[in-house]
């Protein structure tokens, strides 16, 4: 019988060399990757508007609260991405830090909230397409709007399953379309504010907007949880780290450059379409609940006027937002692809997810799964209840903020015995801790509010729809851990990984793990011919 070997030391900057295309990405792709996969104008048209009923004119001083939970989050990946750029993100860093059980929920709380959002991006995708080609019938049925958005995440699959240089170069005009779109809505609703051509009830911006004085500690908290979603997904560029050609420090970069830049999005936009619109509750102002569900629907020919350059531009509002929940459905599938590819490489899931294909170094079987499984749940929600499919988009902020809150505690815990300087008490435990304190009162606060049967589309069990669908995800996560415990053990038991050290314990014919040469963030494969004999060869290509 054998006996199995030391635990490998912890290499600063080192991880699994799992089979993707290193090299592939540069900064600018993994900022583009960011900053698409949050949906700039998708995010605002369709929250903007419940954030305005909630808070009035303060909603640009929401956008620029909102972004500090955001930031102090992307300050924690980024220090823990350079310790391990590993795909899996909050999965294999959580499991460093506090063991493999919590490491396990926080990946399935990137999945459970990936596969619930698929969901609403596929509606909205299906039903603009349908009005950028004037069918407006078509965009008003749920079968046929059913049918395109199923089309648009088998669309999305597929590119997704072809590379990600294809992916990132498909990001990158369907970002700039969104950006040059939002930044003419924006700078169109301004001039005609100060020249006084904006209909009655505009305002003239205030510097006061930007603080939030005078708001409820509810209206607030409920506007926070709805800012805080039109954040989430800057993650992405962090869960392609193992694809970046600096996979130490370009990914972390990236995080936070995208959040810098989105709030500043959120921000300008924010102003010109309150000073536009107003807050009243008649015509178009933003306080108008006919108006909410979709801002830029409401205001795009008012704000841009007739004549064919207008009517340009208002089709062209409609394809940014198109552009944008479709960009955003793509963005979406790569880090579950990626978070479930790096779980399966250390056993947390069926080892078939750790495929790779050996022409387009993708994740085979994660992407194809991450597709299907989307489909599955939105058509299966559609058929239930639209109110159901309504009220999971909402719980999907409870899961945002469980899976960021553990990676701030996690970053926190990994560095607090190697804090050589005060930047590193800063950026390596202050910052990120304060980030997870956040979270989970966000987390605590949301399970409040939605637990209230009077919140929401529906009632479950006596209790708000929304709470059911974002606890009753954590439980379904839950009950699959306990059941891949029992089949497959031997994460759990700390077998393939190492609890706060090492690497993934490869088998003795695998031959290579990712180890960093004498240049920065470069890559080369080192023996590890001294790892435990008697294991069937584990091989990320499948």
């Amino acid at each position: 019988m054998s006996t199995a070997s030391p635990a490998p030391t912890r290499v600063e900057g080192a991880a699994v060399d799992k089979g993707l295309k290193s090299g592939a990405l540069g900064l600018v792709s993994s900022i583009v990757l960011g900053v698409s996969s949050t949906a700039p104008a998708y995010a605002l048209a369709a929250t903007l508007g419940f954030v305005v009923i909630a808070v009035g004119v303060d909603a640009p001083a929401i956008m620029l609260l909102a972004f500090v939970p955001m930031w102090l989050i992307a300050v924690a990946y980024s220090e823990l991405n350079k310790r391990e750029p590993d795909c899996g993100t909050t999965f294999t860093w959580a499991a460093r830090a506090f063991g493999p059980r919590t490491g396990w929920m926080g990946g399935w709380g990137i999945i459970a909230a990936d596969v619930i959002v698929m969901a609403n991006l596929a509606q909205i995708a299906g039903s603009y397409g349908y009005r950028l080609l004037g069918l407006d019938g078509l965009a008003e049925s749920t079968f046929w709007t059913t049918v395109a958005g199923v089309g648009w995440i088998a669309l999305m699959t597929w590119i997704c399953y072809r590379g990600i240089e294809p992916t990132a170069r498909l990001q990158m005009v369907l970002l700039a379309i969104e950006v040059v779109v939002l930044v003419a809505f924006a700078t169109y609703a301004l001039v005609k504010v100060y020249g006084g051509t904006a209909p009655a009830g505009s305002l003239t911006p205030s510097l006061s907007w930007l603080w939030p004085s005078g708001v409820s500690w509810t209206a607030m908290t409920e506007a926070v949880l709805l800012a805080i979603f039109i954040y989430w997904g800057w993650d992405s560029a962090v869960a392609v780290n193992e694809e970046t050609s600096n996979p130490t420090r370009s990914p972390g970069r990236a995080a936070i450059i995208s959040t810098v830049l989105l709030v500043g999005i959120y921000t300008v936009v924010s102003v010109a379409t309150v000073a536009f619109a107003g807050v009243g509750t008649e015509g178009i102002g933003l306080g108008n609940e006919a108006n909410a569900e979709d801002v830029f629907a409401s205001l795009g020919a008012t704000v841009f006027g007739g004549g064919v350059f207008g009517h340009t531009f208002e089709a062209l509002l409609i394809i940014s937002v198109l552009t944008s929940s479709a960009a955003c459905t793509q963005t979406t599938i790569l880090p579950t692809a990626r978070g479930s590819l790096s779980m399966a490489a250390y056993g947390a899931l069926p080892r078939s997810f750790a495929r790779i294909h050996p022409r387009y170094f993708t994740p085979t079987v994660s992407t194809v799964w991450m597709g299907l499984v989307s489909i599955a749940f939105y058509v299966g929600l559609t058929l239930v209840s639209e109110n159901v499919l309504i009220d999971s988009i909402t719980a999907t902020g409870m899961l945002i903020a469980f899976y960021y809150g553990l990676t701030g505690f996690a970053c926190a815990w990994e560095f607090r015995r190697s804090l050589h300087s005060v930047r590193d008490v800063l950026m390596r435990l202050v910052l990120p801790l304060l980030g997870g304190l956040f979270m989970l009162a966000v987390f605590v606060l949301a399970c409040i509010e939605y637990a209230d049967p009077g919140y929401g589309e529906t009632v479950l069990f006596g209790v708000g729809g929304v709470f059911v669908v974002g606890v009753g995800a954590l439980v379904l996560g839950l009950v699959l851990m306990v059941v891949w415990n029992v089949v497959a053990p031997a994460f759990f038991r700390g077998e393939t990984m190492l609890h706060g050290t090492g690497d993934l314990v490869l088998d003795r014919a695998t031959a290579t793990v990712a180890l960093p040469d004498s240049q920065e963030g470069t890559v080369i494969a080192a023996d590890r011919s001294d790892l435990p004999p008697g294991r069937e060869p584990w091989d990320p290509r499948g």
